[in-house]
């Protein structure tokens, strides 16, 4: 959906085929939206720069239970739980946007900057307030998923869930320890007192996830699954969590664990699960850019990663609709396409400043081969934008209890766990409340989007689905506005 040469061509073809026309999209109006979603996901005490002015408190009392404050962070979807596996994701991509990103934000930095400081706040919290634990979650999902209210009016029980070295968690601390690494970089010219905090703090996570090893699926079973089970296994958060701590420290000893770890999977995915093809494209980094052999090795797994996506690949293992969107799986499938959107944007990025390519097969791939963002903000068969509140046309019942159920302002009586099903989820009118720059889990494999409440995997937004995608329309914002 590029101009210029492309390694989506098809995509390009399709869309000629199809008869639509560049609309070129205000990229800057969609990076502004992408960053303020955040501020509809806040759990905790709100501050007066809040925007999303509908949301209010919730969560005061969050972490009363271990008797810690584990207020703060954010609710990962359209529920009011935290989970703290896809949060942790959700920073570290974050903050990989804005380290890759950041001198194209503009006015958006500071904005940027202040949504990944509220998850790694949260995070701090829970790798600190207990010596031998790391608090991964609150709001016990099985009972908050059985009710439609408000944050701002829970009633559920707001459950604590840890790892520690009898109940081990190296998935979620591997992450955890990925988000404050990445973090400490994002904010070490502003903030050096803080960076060199969350730097600490990473180092002594990522040690306790190394030290007792461990799926936190099987220390915490149906407190996180089947929502975030760890189905990829912890080895890919261990190489990703080394990965982040070499890149934010340039330590051998980080070097020497993700050599030690052995061979990686070949993955034609990237997601809060798995995280093996994130960590090629970072490491490939150092062999593009600074031209170091060592890290060759990850240079030719991110190239066979980007040749089982490429849709003229002959190695291609991955299906497009007919309008030319990637097609992962069905539940959500636009968190996959744009945590590899992003791949694909940065390697190009590393490629275009070293004049790189490389080919599938008989195919030359080039650096200019940026995919999906115009597909997700309008430039599709039905022209349908699936970032809320931006364009003409975009999801209005989306699966969000805050942004269905009559803000506190216009209701001041509370909803309890039940009593916002009736009228509200089941109603046929749109949410009263806009949650900007959401975007939801996107169309069918037919290109088809029913716009129905009820629909979760299609009309649920999510925290990963938006970070992803911050890093994109940040470059194309500075690149084609």
């Amino acid at each position: 959906m590029r101009r210029g040469a492309s390694f989506c061509l098809l995509f390009s073809l399709s869309l000629a085929l199809l008869g639509f026309v560049h609309a070129n999209p205000n990229y800057k109006d969609a990076l502004a939206k992408s960053i303020l979603f955040f501020q509809g996901q806040r759990s905790g005490r709100l501050p007066r720069s809040q925007q999303l002015a509908w949301r209010s408190d919730s969560g005061l009392s969050d972490g009363l239970f271990a008797h810690v404050d584990l207020t703060g962070g954010y609710y990962d979807a359209g529920d009011n739980v935290k989970f703290n596996f896809p949060m942790a994701f959700t920073t570290t991509m974050l903050s990989w946007s804005t380290l890759e990103y950041g001198k194209r934000m503009g006015p958006e930095l500071p904005n940027a900057r202040a949504a990944i400081r509220w998850a790694t706040d949260y995070l701090l919290k829970c790798a600190t307030a207990t010596p031998g634990k790391l608090y991964v979650g609150v709001g016990d999902p099985n009972v908050d998923h059985k009710c439609w209210e408000r944050p701002e009016d829970m009633d559920t029980a707001r459950t604590v869930f840890s790892v520690s070295a009898r109940s081990p968690g190296s998935d979620v601390a591997g992450e955890t320890a990925a988000a404050l690494a990445a973090a400490s970089m994002v904010f070490r010219k502003v903030d050096r007192k803080y960076s060199a905090l969350l730097l600490r703090t990473a180092r002594k996570v990522f040690q306790f996830a190394m030290q007792y090893q461990g799926a936190y699926s099987d220390s915490l079973g149906s407190a996180v699954c089947p929502f975030y089970c760890s189905y990829s296994g912890y080895k890919d958060e261990l190489l990703w969590g080394a990965a982040w701590l070499f890149r934010a420290t340039n330590e051998m000893s980080y070097y020497n664990i993700f050599k030690s770890l052995g061979a990686d999977d070949q993955p034609d995915l990237f997601s809060w699960d798995n995280k093996y093809a994130g960590v090629h494209v970072l490491l490939s980094r150092r062999a593009l850019l600074n031209n170091d052999k060592n890290f060759e090795q990850f240079e030719g797994e991110a190239e066979s990663f980007m040749c089982r996506i490429l849709p003229n690949s002959p190695y291609k293992t991955t299906q497009y609709t007919q309008g030319g969107l990637m097609y992962k799986l069905p539940e959500s499938n636009l968190q996959y396409v744009t945590s590899i959107t992003f791949l694909l944007t940065t390697y190009a990025k590393y490629m275009k400043a070293t004049r790189h390519t490389f080919n599938c097969g008989n195919l030359l791939v080039t650096p200019n081969s940026l995919l999906y963002v115009d597909y997700i903000l309008g430039e599709n068969p039905i022209r349908m934008s699936y970032m809320v509140g931006f364009g003409p046309n975009f999801p209005k019942r989306i699966h969000h209890r805050g942004s269905s159920l009559p803000s506190l302002a216009s209701h001041p009586q509370a909803i309890g766990c039940d009593s916002g099903f009736e009228p509200f989820f089941h109603s046929a009118n749109p949410n009263p409340n806009i949650l900007t720059g959401a975007i939801v889990g996107g169309p069918n494999q037919n290109d088809g989007y029913p716009d129905e409440r009820s629909d979760y995997s299609h009309s649920e937004p999510a925290t990963y689905i938006n970070a992803a995608m911050v890093g994109p329309l940040a470059y194309f914002a500075a690149t084609l506005n």
